[in-house]
């Protein structure tokens, strides 16, 4: 018999997270949202009037009063339709705004380009003019985007172009989340498992040889069936990225990416440099996986096994609120305080049911809770992504208690940062508790597993985005053939001679959604290497880490990126982080490997 996921309406609502800081129904939505066109119009009457300090303030103020409320209309959509992503009112409610976001976004495109058409000494003026105080890095930013800016017919153009750009994810994520089924997966014992997206990496983690094969072919046969499909609508995003940095006069999108974000191009070389200087570290553990599960050959669906089959410990949601609050405890007891609202006041939805999105985020507005979805499961992995999601959700709310709204939302490039730190902070605090050897090897598995999913695993992303935004812009096909020979190259550099490459894993890029975030995934692993060295620093440096720590969650993005990382200690103009997180990496795989040998294994 089948294991089947409940029904939405049938979920103990005390588990599901609590929208009213946003709205308190899909009607008080529905009623709010004839608010917007009016504060567009006023927002709109502006154009052409952007000569001066005082106007383009005035423009600013009601501009953010306009975001706010477009934030608010679009997350608790966006949160309603993650619930069950095949209900008709999130759906809805989702395509509604997001037509009515890129309409507003087209209608106030002119105000950039207005305001970069002054002169320079006007400008200057401008800029340094005590009015816009408030505004002053904003200002230097907007400047620096001038030799990117297009006239004002321009951008109002591009902008209508917004949803149609924004059209590949949603059709790949609609396809994967709600209209992809997957054949029930049996195990060792006859048992069916339900497969979808956000079941598949339990099913991989578990020590079932026979259900994780059963898994992997049954996610990978669905890629297949649909692999023509996926291929386009990436293939779409992909050449939509390098068209647009084409007419913003960028050498490349991975240049207009980095750039958004006030990142040199040196730091993304420095990651997939120092990961290749690293890479016999990551073929060593490999090797280690095929020897402590005994097995001749290793496939790619044994890389999530556990090391030492099962952990001896299950954990229920209580459990993991305590080992959470444990783990965090060096950060500070007004840190914890807040950490303990999250679980009290319902910020997290917690349970998978039929239809949910899969995976977990934190998301949220300037004046909402910073909300949380999570597929808990009762594993230590699942443990770790509620610490994971905190991370991002403290950081959300240190950032708007101490910035203005137009400085609260931090960059792409810090965002893993908060949430690998608490990760860290969650296993180094369980390394330390426990004296039983087996039980260290499931830590010490989970501790090799963040670093191989995020810093290994993730600049494998990165090499791969690299490699296809290249193609495109030669103006090559990017069609299945072409990405999955990329992708099978790419697990061969990674993995190396210990893993036998199972065909179907050419598939696995079809189903990595950041893709359609262009050059977001690289920031996964320099983001794991600054939380290395952030939470070492905050275990043996105590309270003096633990403040720069603190400021930098409160800076938001009244500071570029790594201005703020050199704030808290970690300098990502040079390799040094990177390469320090690789050496803790293979501290972590010699301990597991002389407890492998302890244990006999």
């Amino acid at each position: 018999m089948s294991q089947t996921l409940q029904e939405r309406k049938d979920m103990d609502p005390q588990y599901m997270w609590d929208l009213s800081s946003l709205y308190a129904s899909d009607e008080e939505w529905e009623r709010t949202l004839p608010m917007l066109e009016p504060l567009v119009e006023e927002v709109t009457a502006f154009q052409g009037k952007l000569k001066d300090a005082a106007s383009i303030r005035a423009f600013y103020d009601k501009s953010e009063e306009l975001e706010l409320l477009i934030s608010n209309l679009f997350e608790y959509a966006m949160l309603r339709r993650s619930e069950d992503t095949r209900e008709a009112a999130g759906q809805k409610m989702y395509a509604l705004i997001y037509g009515r976001y890129v309409q507003a976004a087209s209608r106030l495109s002119f105000a950039t380009p207005e305001i970069l058409s002054l002169d320079e000494k006007t400008l200057k003026a401008i800029v340094d003019d005590p009015v816009l105080a408030d505004y002053h890095q904003a200002m230097l930013d907007l400047l620096a985007e001038k030799s990117h800016t297009l006239s004002a017919d321009q951008e109002a153009l591009l902008a209508q172009y917004g949803e149609v750009f924004g059209a590949a994810a949603g059709i790949s994520e609609n396809l994967m989340d709600a209209d992809m089924v997957f054949e029930d997966a049996v195990d060792a014992a006859g048992k069916s498992h339900q497969v979808s997206g956000s079941s598949y990496i339990q099913l991989q983690s578990s020590a079932d040889r026979v259900l994780r094969k059963n898994a992997f072919d049954s996610l990978y046969k669905g890629y297949r069936q649909h692999i023509n499909t996926l291929a386009a609508t990436y293939s779409a995003a992909v050449k939509s990225a390098v068209t647009t940095a084409r007419v913003r006069h960028y050498p490349s999108s991975r240049r207009m990416a980095m750039e958004a974000n006030h990142i040199p191009d040196q730091v993304y070389g420095n990651l997939i440099e120092a990961v290749h200087r690293h890479m016999s570290a990551m073929h060593r553990y490999v090797s280690l996986r095929k020897r402590l599960l005994g097995l001749k050959e290793l496939h790619y669906y044994d890389v999530y096994a556990p090391l030492v089959g099962e952990s001896a410990e299950t954990y229920t949601y209580d459990q993991a609120r305590e080992m959470v609050l444990d783990a965090i405890a060096p950060l500070g007891e007004a840190y914890g305080n807040v950490v303990r609202e999250a679980f009290a006041n319902r910020w997290i939805d917690v349970y998978p049911n039929v239809g949910k999105r899969g995976g977990a985020f934190s998301a949220g507005t300037y004046q909402s809770k910073p909300y949380i979805l999570t597929n808990f499961s009762g594993t230590l992995d699942s443990v770790s992504t509620i610490a994971h999601e905190l991370g991002h959700s403290m950081h959300t709310w240190y950032a708007r208690k101490h910035q203005p709204a137009h400085y609260a939302d931090y960059t792409l490039f810090v965002a893993e940062v908060a949430s690998t730190v608490n990760e860290n902070l969650l296993i180094e605090d369980l390394l330390g508790k426990t004296t039983d050897l087996k039980e260290k090897m499931v830590l010490l598995n989970q501790y090799l597993e963040n670093f191989k999913g995020t810093v290994y695993r993730q600049t494998m992303f990165a090499e791969f985005e690299k490699i296809v935004h290249e193609k495109a812009a030669e103006g090559q096909a990017l069609d299945p053939e072409t990405l999955n020979q990329i992708y099978l190259d790419l697990i061969r550099d990674y993995f190396g001679e210990g893993l036998v490459i199972d065909d179907a894993i050419k598939y696995e890029w079809a189903r990595i959604p950041h893709f359609y975030r262009p050059f977001y995934v690289y920031v996964y692993a320099t983001g794991y290497s600054t939380a290395v060295a952030l939470s070492e620093g905050i275990r043996k440096d105590g309270a003096l880490a633990v403040k720069r720590y603190l400021d930098f969650l409160s800076m938001g993005s009244s500071r570029h990126p790594l201005d703020e990382l050199r704030h808290a200690g970690v300098d990502l103009d040079t390799p040094a982080p990177i390469d320090r997180a690789l050496e803790k990496f293979e501290t972590v795989l010699d301990q597991a490997e002389k407890i492998a040998g302890k244990l006999g294994l």
